[in-house]
């Protein structure tokens, strides 16, 4: 389970940040979570509860923002969503496609691998 030690690595992120501000307390914090990171939502929630116990994110909100994957096609221009082989649109796993999926060219991946923190709403004093 890689989400923990994710988490954990983002959750040194946010405390160190939230230090340069006289906090009172943290609303939510927002991730975006890229669909290459192979990251799952509930193992993120659960080590983001766990994690933030007894701290000053202990009881805020974590929203996470899927990153859909997308190409770019230097062969072809083609700019867009990657292809994925799976049992449907809602299916549990699918298998993207990295390659071009106009001309089966080379690709380089331009969106889907992010794991960050896209922002923190806090509440200061004063």
């Amino acid at each position: 389970m890689h989400e923990v030690s994710v988490m954990a690595d983002l959750m040194t992120a946010i405390k160190k940040e939230l230090e340069k501000y006289d906090v009172i307390s943290v609303k939510e914090v927002a991730l975006t979570v890229g669909k290459l990171t192979n990251l799952g939502s509930e193992q993120l929630e659960f080590a983001y509860e766990v994690m933030s116990k007894e701290t000053v994110l202990e009881g805020s909100r974590l929203v996470i923002e899927s990153e859909e994957i997308k190409v770019c096609c230097g062969r072809c221009g083609y700019e867009g969503p990657a292809k994925s082989i799976g049992m449907g649109e809602d299916a549990h796993y699918q298998i993207p496609i990295l390659s071009c999926p106009e001309c089966g060219g080379a690709v380089t991946v331009t969106a889907g691998k992010a794991c960050c923190v896209r922002s923190i709403e806090i509440e200061e004093t004063g």
